[in-house]
């Protein structure tokens, strides 16, 4: 299978590595085959993307990585003793004492490449448990199968408690403000931690339900922390990737040949991701490369995957645009008024609602022709 993937990225084309960021975002839409098989085989999207003439204009400015990195080096110096202590304060037993910094462990987690850091990681985990002190653990790297695939995670950081208890850290630069900070950007960091509590679950001892979440304080560069609740995002991640088809499934699927290698033409390339299914929805567009290029191709076809995922789910057998056009205009025996049928009978539901909802609107316009546009209000004249 390793050899197949190899084949999908093209000859001599590094993997690109899957991030939680980016396999929290496939579990949130496992229907999507296409984001499975590309992120599975380490295709890089973004230039599959540029190379299809469809690039995604969005990801993290060279200021805010620079920050970023500037604010985690800042979090961690003092060999831990700063983060250790906010472990402490936010998730540790109550009662204990907090770490004084030379009774904390920052184990050497170096090793020649991903799997190797992976075992390094496991072996460091084993230890520091049965050691019994506080530990932490820089950068580990973390194994999980997706889809019937090894993929490599790493996470900020992996505090050990001395009751063996890990607890999941994420460190991220945009502030916490008067002790709350933008909810979207708490959530996305939430389901970024649930997928690295799902990859320590396999190793054994017990994984904190919260995880810590620490960002500057107010305006200053001073670090802060909440802790954060993982139990419903890792149920919810655990059953979106169980959703997953497996990769080998995908692949099997493929015409011979076929290759995402972005040297190869742009047609080339279209009729390949063409012939991997995909599951288009708006909310792609702030977490898929290739998202745009979907979209494209989804308004060309007329896909009611452009109105969301709420609106395609309400219109059930209704796919393209035109089939719910024409069954919010047909008669009440179901036929469009043309020369065909609307699709579908006049019992389903979704055609009852939509018939209903161009009845509304037909009355709300003062006109019996649903089809009728409204037109554009009088510009008022200068006296």
């Amino acid at each position: 299978m390793r050899r197949r993937l190899a084949e999908l990225r093209g000859p001599d084309v590094a993997p690109r590595a899957l991030d939680a960021r980016a396999l929290a975002a496939l579990a949130a839409n496992p229907g999507c085959r296409r984001r499975a098989l590309l992120d599975g085989a380490g295709v890089d999207k973004g230039a599959l993307a540029r190379a299809l003439g469809a690039p995604a204009p969005f990801g993290q400015s060279q200021f805010a990585f620079s920050r970023g990195h500037a604010f985690e080096a800042r979090v961690k110096g003092d060999g831990g003793g700063e983060l250790m202590r906010l472990v402490h304060a936010r998730t540790g037993a109550p009662g204990t004492p907090p770490p004084e910094p030379d009774e904390v462990t920052v184990p050497d987690l170096t090793a020649a490449g991903p799997a190797g850091r992976a075992e390094r990681t496991a072996l460091a985990l084993e230890r520091a448990t049965a050691d019994g002190g506080w530990t932490l653990l820089d950068h580990p790297m973390l194994e999980l199968e997706v889809a019937g695939s090894p993929v490599y995670l790493e996470p900020d950081a992996v505090a050990v408690h001395p009751d063996g208890r890990r607890t999941v850290v994420e460190i991220k630069s945009f502030p916490i403000l008067d002790g709350s900070a933008d909810p979207a950007k708490v959530g996305a960091a939430a389901r970024q931690a649930a997928v690295y509590a799902l990859a320590l679950e396999p190793l054994g001892g017990r994984v904190d339900e919260r995880a810590l979440l620490v960002c500057p304080k107010d305006f200053s560069n001073l670090p802060t922390a909440e802790a954060v609740d993982l139990r419903r995002q890792r149920a919810t991640t655990r059953r979106q990737l169980a959703r997953l088809t497996r990769l080998e499934e995908i692949a099997a699927a493929l015409p011979e040949g076929v290759t995402f290698a972005p040297d190869r033409p742009p047609d080339e390339l279209a009729d390949a991701v063409r012939a991997v299914p995909a599951a288009y929805a708006p909310q792609c567009l702030s977490t898929c490369e290739l998202a745009f290029h979907c979209r494209e191709r989804a308004r060309a076809a007329g896909a009611v995957e452009v109105l969301g995922r709420e609106v395609r789910g309400e219109l059930g057998e209704l796919t393209t645009l035109a089939a719910v056009l024409a069954a919010a205009h047909s008669g009440p025996d179901g036929s469009d008024g043309s020369d065909g049928a609307s699709g579908d009978g006049p019992d389903d539901p979704s055609v009852a609602a939509l018939r209903r909802a161009a009845r509304l609107r037909a009355e709300a316009l003062s006109t019996a022709d649903p089809t009728a546009t409204v037109p554009p209000p009088e510009r008022p004249r200068c006296p």
